[in-house]
């Protein structure tokens, strides 16, 4: 029997399966609004047991990424209303990923070229973004010089988040994912190797996480726990994050956090197959033991290892990403057993349909 095919209830919310899709940038959003192909693209791929979008900004601050759909202003909720009614119309399940990229941003993104904003006034080295070039195409170019927000500033990227939150509901989505990996605008506050502040979002660990549970705490206030996820990658590397003395201790504490919340779940997400260093061995039994709602894994998982982790108790949903590129029919071909198609690489930010919303369903004839 497959555990992995199995129904699932998640915090009041009724799933078909325990696959989730993984949010993917895929820089289809020209005007920053989505668009029909991406109707037909979360549409083809509704079988999954709950969809989670790709990012999409709370605010022309919190972009840094061409092309992504945002989800503050009232055309940017009227055209992800086509998308959640099209996944609801094939019975699936779909949250928002509500992302503020912090200080991996570039001027070219920001309001009226202004410095990206974050933790601390310290550049990410060797890190690039995409901006947006001629014909839709983006331009790779290295990160701006951000600078630090001022402690009274912090609350208003709180509230950015809420406003966003209370968005994605009015555009019918069935809730939410707050982006706190990936070396964003929360992991910028609770890296102990970035964040030196000394005011009280600086220091300790509780001081490191008080930003992201101020805004887990309000935007579950707005639109309710059972509606609001988050995704961290412990010990993540990306946007240049490093290690630190108390990093395992953090994490753990944010677990006991998130176990008093009782959100939706808590999506973590290994960064190994990224290129960047892999969580350490036995830390996802601890963190585990730490939290006990539902948790997603994400980390280039196959069916197999899939099958094997929840078998194992390790986690309650498994997070597929690239598999979902090239195989919008993944759950049944799960099910039965058939091939999995390999995506094309070179057309995953490319902006057109080519790539994106021609990959077939398999064919049994």
């Amino acid at each position: 029997m497959s555990e992995l095919l199995n129904v699932y209830t998640m915090n009041e919310i009724s799933l078909n399966n325990r696959v989730v899709m993984a949010p993917m940038t895929r820089s289809r959003a020209y005007n920053l609004v989505p668009t029909d192909s991406m109707v037909t693209y979360y549409r083809q791929r509704a079988t999954a047991g709950l969809i989670v979008s790709e990012g999409s900004p709370v605010s022309m601050e919190g972009r840094g990424q061409a092309y992504t759909p945002g989800i503050y202003t009232d055309e940017q909720i009227e055209g992800w209303k086509k998308v959640t009614e099209a996944v609801h119309g094939q019975g699936g399940k779909i949250f928002i990923q509500l992302w503020h990229v912090g200080r991996s941003s570039h001027i070219a993104h920001q309001p009226d070229g202004q410095a990206p904003v974050s933790s601390v006034s310290r550049i990410a080295e060797g890190c690039t973004t995409h901006i947006p070039g001629d014909n839709y195409q983006s331009v790779r170019a290295f990160h701006s010089q951000p600078r630090a927000l001022t402690t009274d500033e912090i609350p208003r990227v709180t509230q950015d988040f809420v406003k966003a939150a209370k968005n994605a509901i009015e555009a019918g989505f069935d809730g939410i994912e707050i982006h706190a990996a990936n070396g964003y605008i929360f992991e910028q506050f609770i890296n102990g190797g970035l964040n030196d502040r000394k005011d009280r979002y600086g220091g300790n660990i509780a001081n490191r996480l008080r930003f992201t549970l101020e805004t887990v705490d309000a935007v579950s206030a707005a639109i309710g726990s059972h509606r609001t996820g988050i995704r961290i990658a412990p010990f993540g590397r990306l946007q240049d994050m490093h290690g630190f003395d108390d990093e395992e201790d953090t994490w753990l504490a944010l677990g006991i956090e998130m176990r008093r919340r009782q959100l939706a779940y808590v999506h973590l997400s290994d960064q190994e197959s990224l290129g960047a260093q892999a969580i350490p061995a036995g830390f996802l039994t601890k963190f585990r033991e730490t939290y006990e709602g539902t948790l997603i894994i994400a980390g280039s998982y196959t069916q197999e290892r899939a099958e094997l982790a929840l078998r194992e108790g390790l986690a309650d949903l498994i997070a597929f990403g690239r598999p979902f590129i090239a195989n919008p029919d993944l759950v049944k071909r799960m099910k039965n057993g058939w091939p999995i198609a390999v995506p094309d690489k070179n057309t995953f930010y490319t902006g057109q349909d080519g790539g994106y919303i021609d990959y077939p369903m398999y064919n049994v004839d």
